[in-house]
């Protein structure tokens, strides 16, 4: 459900409210922090929908690099300002006309929550991606026009070319959302995670192309190399009250970290791990772990917290209505006959 630039100012100003809260008052918190409710198999009681959006970024900003959180006025600013930009983003050209969609559309975000991190990525210390290892490639991408590189195509937006569906983005080809991962990462909108419980196994659903991971939570061992999937191959377990994901088997058609417009290396040989557990605040916290030494020097680790939703999540009916895809690729063709 889409907020008005007015009610999610309010929403913001409530978060805030919340952060001076958790900051100011931290032994009262941890002195009367809620038991954990549990589910009829003696589990975290985790099942529900989660929503991930924030607006803490991925990569910490380099004038923060040896900070790993705000203050409770930076928060404040932090926030703030980020409103004060969507405001203006509402602001139309001089001919009347927005050129895209404005804010009104986007789902970011509108605050940091309980978790006053200064980035995404905790590891390295810098917050930041680290460097690529020997023969690993940043291929990117444009929102504008192509970038030629070669295939596959990685990234999740724009193309190399339009030569055929190889060449565009793979959300472009709805094959995985652009914050669907895994890991999972904020993105434009539909930032939004269906965790269900069983004795047995957890189901993660992200709204984003609706994908489904079916987690088996009893000792089975990963298949052989030769079974490739986009979203890999887990395993869960529990170890206290975390429940742990390892994820591998991932295709080298996708990165081993994606943005929209932008795909470090290959997946093929990546191993990824996920841990999920509730904060003393009821939020779910998610942190990952990529593990690929084809791809980057060192690993990297990634924090952020999910909260519960009222809302539902909905089919995102990629397939079924995606009709740019065709478009471009038949513009292309009538292009190439007019030259």
């Amino acid at each position: 459900m889409k907020q008005s630039p007015h009610r999610r100012r309010i929403t913001a100003i409530r978060m805030l409210t919340v952060i001076a809260v958790l900051v100011t008052t931290p032994q009262l918190l941890s002195q009367n922090a809620p038991a954990i409710e549990r589910n009829a198999f003696g589990q975290p009681d985790i099942q529900g929908v989660w929503s991930f959006g924030t607006l803490t970024p991925l990569q910490r900003p380099p004038e923060q690099a040896d900070r790993e959180f705000m203050s409770r006025e930076e928060a404040t600013e932090f926030v703030q300002n980020i409103l004060d930009r969507r405001d203006a983003g509402f602001e139309q050209g001089p001919n009347g006309l927005n050129i895209s969609y404005n804010d009104f559309w986007d789902e970011w975000g509108d605050g940091v929550g309980d978790n006053l991190r200064t980035s995404i990525i905790v590891s390295p210390a810098d917050g930041r991606i680290p460097a690529l290892a020997p023969g690993a490639v940043l291929q990117r991408s444009s929102s504008r026009d192509d970038i030629p590189s070669e295939r596959p195509a990685r990234f999740l937006l724009g193309g190399i070319s339009k030569d055929g569906p190889e060449d565009r983005g793979l959300s472009e080809r709805c094959l995985t959302g652009f914050n669907t991962g895994p890991p999972m990462l904020p993105s434009k909108y539909n930032n939004n995670m269906q965790l269900l419980q069983f004795k047995d196994h957890v189901l993660i659903v992200t709204e984003m192309i609706h994908d489904a991971r079916i987690i088996p939570l009893f000792d089975i061992p990963f298949p052989n190399a030769d079974l490739r999937q986009w979203m890999g191959v887990s395993r869960g377990h529990w170890q206290g009250d975390t429940l742990i994901v390892q994820t591998r088997n991932f295709t080298e058609k996708m990165a081993s970290l994606s943005q929209p417009y932008a795909a470090w290396g290959s997946a093929e040989n990546m191993q990824l791990e996920e841990r999920f557990h509730l904060n003393q605040n009821g939020a779910l916290v998610y942190e990952f772990t990529i593990n690929d030494p084809d791809t980057f020097v060192e690993p990297i680790k990634g924090i952020l917290h999910m909260n519960r939703s009222a809302d539902r999540v909905y089919e995102y009916a990629c397939h079924e209505g995606n009709y740019a895809l065709p478009g471009i690729l038949a513009g292309e063709r009538q292009s190439e006959i007019q030259q």
